[in-house]
């Protein structure tokens, strides 16, 4: 589908509107006027915004009024107002968080909940203005409500550490992340340990030159449990001797795939002060779990959970996806029940989410299976929350199916706090690793600057020296946006 734009600045909006009501089709943009036989228009005329479609060979156009006193941002909104209920009975789609598209609605919730709207506006706002569902306002609300209080906690002069270990034992289809198979890369992964232990050692001297206070660890990737135990000592290790633990609230590992744990491994990082892990089936049928490429079974996740048990973790997040291939309702239901059977403290559900550098693409299976992806993103979050578990943090992410959402579940006083901070852009996230994207906010304004890693490992390793000089980019930073961090003043 192509939609044309006419005389209006709002070219990225209007495409990813419409994407909603196409989807697994590529939207093609262009300016002016329509030449074709199927189109999408949208274009400004004096005080109206117009917009028409052209399908099947019949035409359907919409008009909004707006006056000289409405700004840019409401502008865009009545055009995608317009789009939306222009394109939703045609499709026989209707997206369920509206016109919004960006990846977090709880933060424009919560940006007027500060600016002391009342509750009835905001929800007017959310529901007629933007067209949002009354499930997914309350979901929204409900989590902004947790999210708010673990906000609240941040101090000007903290910052999280993020470490990337971007190896995995095989690619599954869904995959999107830098992340390699060990079996090509194993050869790789010894110096990658090494320079990853130098690259924390120069980061924590930044640290503690600023005066930061270390609040989140999270290890990511990949597998990070795609690593020995004694690999996982090491870097804990490097860990341990550079930053100061101090005002640590939170050490996640992700340990990931099952078959990749072991009580090795698990007691490494419990001896290392790892409070939290993360060990994620993303589904509890094995035959889903053959058709995604992921070479562990059922059996083996329920191995890993008892044994992280028998080692002594008490925080352990257990991650689903909604609208696997080969998956039905029932058996999602079925894998929903077996998690909560076993009490983790954490659970995340991920919609599906097809992604043009995974292996699984777009097609007309996956668009038809909307309904049923919905069905079982609604029986998650109402097993689970009336289960005892409250959402804690949610986001949203481009070529999701039915534009649906991921939700972070939490048993009370165990919600991920780096999972709310880096979603929330709270405060500086240092990164190490390969991929690896530190991001840097300002204490007491709203400015974010990002320093980028190199993304692939053999790039990491080659250019090693390089990438590190970037790092001197966080004192510069800290420099220009001010020094006295304990009060966050300039």
């Amino acid at each position: 589908m192509t939609i044309f734009i006419d005389r209006h600045p709002y070219r990225y909006e209007m495409e990813r509107v419409s994407q909603m009501f196409f989807p697994g089709d590529k939207i093609q943009v262009k300016e002016g006027v329509p030449d074709q036989q199927e189109y999408i228009y949208t274009g400004m005329n004096q005080n109206k915004i117009q917009v028409a479609v052209c399908i099947s060979g019949s035409l359907f156009t919409r008009e909004e009024e707006i006056s000289p006193q409405d700004e840019k941002n409401e502008i865009e909104r009545k055009m995608a107002v317009a789009v939306y209920k222009l394109l939703s009975p045609i499709t026989k789609i209707k997206p369920k968080w509206g016109i919004l598209t960006g990846i977090r609605p709880v933060k424009l919730l919560a940006a007027r909940r500060m600016a002391g709207q009342k509750p009835q506006e905001i929800e007017k706002h959310f529901k007629e203005t933007c067209l949002v569902s009354g499930e997914k306002f309350a979901l929204a609300q409900r989590t902004a409500c947790l999210e708010e209080k673990i906000l609240s906690r941040n101090t000007p002069d903290s910052f999280s550490l993020y470490v990337s270990i971007p190896f995995c034992p095989t690619r599954c289809a869904y995959c999107s992340f830098v992340s390699h198979a060990i079996e090509k890369t194993q050869i790789l992964i010894p110096e990658y340990v090494e320079l990853l232990c130098r690259e924390l050692e120069y980061t924590g001297k930044i640290a503690r030159k600023l005066g930061l206070s270390l609040r989140t660890i999270y290890f990511g990737g990949g597998t990070p449990t795609a690593l020995s135990a004694e690999q996982l000592k090491r870097i804990c290790g490097a860990i341990r001797e550079n930053f100061s633990f101090e005002n640590l609230w939170e050490y996640t590992i992700e340990a990931g795939r099952p078959d990749t744990i072991t009580r090795e491994k698990l007691l490494a990082m419990k001896e290392a002060g790892v409070g939290r892990i993360s060990i994620n089936p993303q589904t509890l049928n094995d035959r889903v779990l053959e058709i995604i490429g992921r070479r562990h079974t059922t059996a083996q996740t329920l191995d890993a959970f008892y044994l992280a048990r028998q080692c002594g973790f008490d925080n352990i997040n257990m991650d689903l996806i909604a609208g696997l291939p080969g998956d039905t309702l029932e058996s999602f239901q079925n894998t929903i029940d077996g998690v909560l059977s076993l009490l983790p403290e954490n659970i995340t559900v991920h919609t599906l989410t097809v992604k043009r550098s995974a292996s699984l693409s777009y097609n007309q299976e996956l668009v038809e299976r909307t309904g049923e992806v919905e069905k079982m993103v609604d029986y998650s979050q109402s097993k689970i929350m009336n289960s005892g578990y409250e959402p804690y943090y949610l986001y949203r992410q481009k070529g999701t199916i039915g534009n649906l959402e991921n939700v972070g579940y939490c048993r009370p006083g165990k919600e991920g706090v780096y999972n709310v901070y880096i979603m929330d852009e709270t405060h500086s996230i240092f990164a190490v690793g390969a991929g690896a994207v530190t991001k840097l906010r300002e204490p007491a304004g709203e400015d974010i600057q990002r320093i980028a890693n190199y993304k692939f490992p053999y790039e990491y390793l080659g250019q090693f020296d390089e990438m590190l000089a970037r790092k001197d980019k966080i004192l510069e930073f800290y420099d220009r946006k001010g020094k006295h961090l304990a009060s966050g003043k300039e």
